[in-house]
């Protein structure tokens, strides 16, 4: 009984999960972690360098690092990869001319090595706006099911209402629990 108690301790106690949120600058990705927190808009400025929260999802812990996303601050996100368990990647789903640098910037990352145990979520993001690309688009533009050594998910979501935000977050709490 003690062990059982250990392990589920261990899945949803006090073990906090490492995320780093990247994707290109305006993606959405300080938007999508302070509606996480507080569940509002909060109007932020491009990020210079890092945030970071707590969020707390059913007793399940994440901190989460937002890495800014400008082309001269990408070089730096490789010395965020050490112990993380989930990418979180903002994809801007308006931003048709810069959809192959972030498919560019996804496969780096995956090759890292301390990445290969990470699993990665796919936030495609302004879904409210008109001609944006579905999350079928983005997916099938990533070509993510190429992807055969990390778990992965594609979720549409509108950071500025939090819609799809939730789903995102069960499925990495999905992640954890089937591990």
């Amino acid at each position: 009984m003690g062990l059982l108690f250990s392990k589920l301790m261990s899945i949803f106690g006090n073990q906090e999960h490492k995320v780093i949120i990247i994707g290109l600058d305006n993606a959405g990705k300080t938007t999508i972690l302070y509606q996480f927190l507080t569940k509002e808009v909060v109007h932020t400025c491009p990020t210079i360098g890092s945030n970071v929260e707590e969020i707390v999802v059913k007793n399940t812990h994440f901190l989460m690092w937002d890495l800014g996303g400008q082309e001269s601050l990408r070089a730096s996100w490789n010395s965020y990869y050490f112990n993380t368990k989930f990418v979180v990647l903002v994809v801007d789903s308006t931003d048709r001319e810069r959809i192959a640098v972030t498919k560019e910037e996804l496969y780096k990352m995956l090759a890292h090595e301390d990445l290969k145990n990470a699993a990665v979520l796919i936030f495609a993001n302004k879904q409210d706006v008109k001609n944006s690309m579905t999350a079928a688009e983005i997916s099938h533009i990533l070509t993510l099911t190429s992807i055969k050594d990390h778990a992965w998910h594609v979720q549409g979501c509108c950071a500025l209402t939090g819609e799809g935000l939730p789903a995102g977050l069960e499925w990495m709490r999905a992640q954890i629990m089937a591990k």
